[in-house]
């Protein structure tokens, strides 16, 4: 028999099963249970043996219930994994063992008793004693398939997590991983701080963002787009090794690989440059592959396979335009004869656009999308962005670096520009005549002197798509942005 009915009034079904309990007086949502084991620890006390003498606690979520007369073979769900139970009745006695069978898939047991393996070799908790501690008045989703609708993956998070053991093990995951990142940069003298969500300007990055209203201040804020400009301070401030991992937020578009809202990681050394940040990023996920994950192998989801070990490619920006294009001429040529030769690649480019904006369409068009395996893209123009150092040899061009894998940027980094006249010139450049989006806080800070340094940003979601192999960047968030339900 299985207890997981399917029925439109199952609501109601268990409503009269939750009366039943309370009028046996049993409380079916206890404050607590004494739980001694996981079901990962009863299955390593069974390693090389077929019974333990002792006896173990047991809690979860029952997954299935087969009842069998006498007998009933539960499954439990709970932080580790699963493991089964096997309740007789002449283990709990008569009225135990009646109250028991109004269990349904979904409620929240624990359970009392020894392990031992079944004859089949699967190690089970023979149960002396089952508590109710949670009753569940809705039905799972249907076990074999859980949730098929994404929608509903996403606005009921916890049903996917119950019923889905890879949407599961990646939140997990995600959790190691971050762990990771934090263990490694500390272990290098790295200092978390915290910088504000609410901004007075918009800064750090090219993004639209979201307005706010403080009432106490009588004053709108922006939600930060951008960690970069509060860490500068900080390296300011006699802080050398620094870095936050915290939401941004940008008011653009939705797609498998964007989010409004979501994870990075920015960090700041003092004493160093861009390639200082390039050993750094290189380290840290040799780090990760190694020491939380134990390959540097990872399949994705279209079927390639990207291998993080050994020696990454480095190239500059130009050579793989020409290279894509097969244009050795490429940065000769002015706008129109680039776009003519766009429109026969079958690429569309907004002729308003600049000159290096129609560069940067064909790299993110032609090359970045191809750049599977990791590789270091320098030098890249200095209108891309104006926080970084001007390279000395070539003025033309940034002392920065992207770093790009499975076909997108996963992690920019600087030789940070730190020359305040310098960086207030490329601020106006940027700003045009909105001037009060201009940092002039942050500029006076610069003035004050900050130490040669090299910043770098990784997308802590991208990351996450590209070491479990996820096909959505929704899938790596466990509460992605969804419209409201109307």
């Amino acid at each position: 028999m299985d207890t997981d009915f399917n029925t439109s009034d199952i609501f109601h079904v268990r409503l009269q099963k939750l009366a039943f309990l309370r009028a046996a007086g049993v409380d079916p949502y206890r404050h607590d249970f004494s739980q001694t084991h996981t079901s990962e620890r009863v299955r390593e006390l069974l390693v090389d043996r077929t019974e333990f003498g002792g006896e173990v606690a047991v809690a979860g979520r029952i997954l299935s219930f087969r009842l069998m007369g006498k007998a009933a073979f539960l499954v439990l769900l709970d932080r580790a994994g699963t493991i089964q139970c096997y309740v007789k009745k002449n283990d709990l006695g008569d009225a135990n063992y009646e109250r028991f069978k109004t269990f349904d898939v979904g409620d929240i047991v624990g359970v009392c008793g020894t392990p031992f393996r079944t004859s089949t070799g699967e190690p089970t908790v023979r149960a002396r004693e089952i508590t109710i501690l949670s009753k569940s008045l809705r039905a799972l989703p249907e076990k074999f398939h859980g949730l098929t609708n994404n929608e509903q993956t996403y606005r009921q998070r916890y049903l996917d997590l119950i019923t889905n053991s890879k949407s599961r093990q990646r939140a997990f995951l995600r959790c190691k991983i971050l762990r990771g990142i934090r263990e490694f940069l500390w272990r290098r003298d790295f200092v978390e701080v915290e910088t504000p969500m609410l901004q007075n300007i918009a800064g750090g990055a090219a993004a639209r963002p979201f307005v706010t209203h403080m009432n106490a201040l009588d004053h709108d804020f922006f939600l930060r787009i951008s960690l970069e400009l509060y860490l500068k301070r900080m390296l300011v401030g006699g802080f050398d090794r620094v870095f936050e991992m915290g939401r941004v937020f940008r008011n653009e578009g939705l797609s498998r690989r964007h989010n409004p809202e979501f994870t990075m990681l920015e960090l700041y050394q003092a004493y160093t440059d861009h390639r200082g940040m390039m050993t750094l990023i290189y380290d840290l996920i040799q780090y990760l592959c190694t020491e939380v994950l134990g390959t540097t192998t990872f399949p994705q989801a279209d079927g390639k396979v990207v291998d993080l070990g050994g020696t990454w490619r480095e190239a500059t920006y130009r050579d793989l335009i020409v290279e894509a294009t097969k244009e050795p001429n490429w940065f000769v040529w002015n706008k129109a004869q680039k776009l003519e030769k766009c429109q026969s690649f079958g690429i569309e480019v907004n002729p308003a656009l600049e000159d290096f904006a129609v560069d940067n369409d064909v790299f993110e068009k032609m090359v970045e999308c191809h750049l599977v395996q990791p590789t270091f893209v320098t030098q890249l123009p200095k209108e891309l962005c104006p926080l970084a150092k001007i390279n000395q040899k070539d003025p033309t061009l940034l002392d920065v670096f992207e770093l790009c894998i499975n076909g997108q940027e996963i992690a920019p980094a600087y030789s940070e520009q730190n020359d305040p006249l310098v960086q207030r010139q490329m601020f106006e450049a940027q700003v045009g005549e909105d001037i009060q989006s201009l940092d002039n806080d942050f500029l006076t800070a610069l003035e004050y002197g900050m130490p040669p340094a090299g910043g770098m940003g990784l997308g802590i979601d991208r990351l996450i798509i590209l070491l479990t192999g996820a096909t959505n960047i929704r899938d790596t968030i466990l509460y992605p942005s969804l419209k409201p339900n109307e």
